[in-house]
């Protein structure tokens, strides 16, 4: 919920697993979120990062290699790289 100053007061915000849309809730202790930082022409961090969270059910099933790797690509082409 937002209060009236624009202020996010939920004290617990769901994440969404980014290849299959799930909730990923409190509980899922296998889950993970990964940070993937971007680098200019000369190869140096430049301070931006992309995340993705996997959600437990599809590290379970051995997915989560190929679904990272397809995530990634698709931002690659957004990005223009």
């Amino acid at each position: 919920m937002i209060n009236d100053e624009g202020q996010n007061v939920d004290l617990y915000i769901p994440r969404k697993c980014s290849w299959t849309n799930r909730l990923i809730g409190a509980k899922d202790h296998a889950a993970v979120q990964i940070n993937i930082g971007h680098l200019d022409e000369q190869g140096l961090f430049t301070g931006k990062t992309t995340t993705f969270a996997i959600g437990g059910a599809v590290r379970h099933r051995g997915e989560s290699d190929s679904g990272l790797d397809h995530l990634w690509q698709k931002k690659k082409a957004e990005m223009g790289q």
